[in-house]
C-alpha cells in the first residue's frame, strides 16, 4: 500500500512542476509605464522641447495616432495646408492662445475635435505628470511656432499637494461601478455601449458573447496582443496604460461586465 501511495504522491509533485514550469515560461501581461523623464523647476526652453520630443515619440503614445493624417490631426507636419501645428494652433480658436489651445486639447481632448477626426483622444493627466504635459506642449509649439512655455509653468506643476511631492496625474475615478469607469477612463470615446460611444473599436455590446473574460482582461492590459477583425487600421490607438490606471478591483469590474454582454 504504501508504494502505492508513494507513486500516486511522485506523480502528483511531477504534474505541479510541470504546470509550474509551463507557467513561468509564459510572459506576464501587465501594461507598460511611461518611462520617467526629470524635469527640474529651473529648465530652459531648449530643454522642454528635448524632453517634449522624447515624450511625444514614447511615453506619451502620441504617434500612433498623429502623423499620418487619418486617426487624428498631423501635428508635425502640414495638415490641409495650415502648416505645422506651432504655425497654427494659434489661430485654432479665437483668442486663444497656442500654449492654451494646446494645453487644453491635452487635457480636455473633446473639446476642440478637429473636423474630420473622431474624438478618441484621452486626457493626458491619466498618463503622464503636469510637467511633462508642458513639455509636450513646448516641443508641439517649437515645431513652426514660438516657444512661450516656462520654467514657471514647469515649477507651477511641480508645487506639493497634499502630503508632499509634484501632483500626480488626475485619476479618472475610484469608483466600481464599470459603466462610470469606461466612461471616465474615455472607454466610450472608441467603443460603443448602446446608444453611447463611438464606433471606432469594437462594439461592448455582445462582447461576452464573442470573447473570453481572459482575452478581455489580455486585451485590455495588453491591447497590441490580438486585433480584433475588421480594426486592424485601428491598431495602436489604444493606450497600453490601463494597468496603471485602473485598480485591480475596478479591471475585474469592467472584465466581469464586458463578459456579461450577450
Amino acid at each position: 500500500m504504501w508504494r502505492t501511495n508513494l507513486k500516486i504522491v511522485g506523480l502528483v509533485v511531477a504534474v505541479l512542476g510541470l504546470y509550474t514550469l509551463v507557467a513561468n515560461s509564459i510572459p506576464q501581461l501587465q501594461s507598460e509605464l511611461p518611462q520617467a523623464v526629470e524635469l527640474s523647476g529651473d529648465v530652459t526652453p531648449e530643454q522642454l522641447v528635448a524632453a517634449g520630443e522624447r515624450i511625444y515619440n514614447g511615453a506619451g503614445g502620441c504617434t500612433a495616432c498623429h502623423g499620418l493624417g487619418t486617426r487624428a490631426p498631423n501635428l508635425l507636419t502640414d495638415e490641409g495646408g495650415t502648416g505645422t501645428i506651432g504655425a497654427r494652433c494659434g489661430s485654432r480658436v479665437a483668442g486663444m492662445s497656442c500654449k492654451d489651445y494646446l494645453y487644453q486639447s491635452l487635457t480636455e481632448p473633446a473639446v476642440h475635435v478637429v473636423e474630420g477626426y473622431q474624438p478618441i483622444m484621452q486626457d493626458m493627466r491619466r498618463t503622464l505628470p503636469a510637467d511633462q504635459i508642458w513639455a509636450v506642449i513646448a516641443f508641439l509649439e517649437s515645431q513652426g511656432g514660438t516657444i512661450d512655455v516656462t520654467a514657471d509653468d514647469v515649477r507651477s506643476a511641480q508645487q506639493p499637494s497634499g502630503g508632499g511631492g509634484a501632483a500626480p496625474p488626475a485619476g479618472a475615478t475610484a469608483s466600481l461601478d464599470p459603466r462610470e469607469i469606461m466612461t471616465a477612463n474615455g472607454c466610450l470615446g472608441c467603443h460603443k455601449l448602446g446608444d453611447q460611444g463611438a464606433a471606432v473599436g469594437p462594439p461592448f455590446d455582445g462582447m461576452g458573447g464573442r470573447l473570453t473574460s481572459d482575452f478581455i482582461r489580455t486585451s485590455i492590459l495588453n491591447p497590441g496582443a490580438a486585433i480584433a477583425r475588421g480594426y486592424e487600421a485601428m491598431a495602436g490607438v489604444m493606450p497600453p496604460t490601463f494597468g496603471q490606471q485602473l485598480t485591480a478591483g475596478q479591471l475585474e469590474a469592467v472584465v466581469s461586465f464586458l463578459s456579461s454582454q450577450r
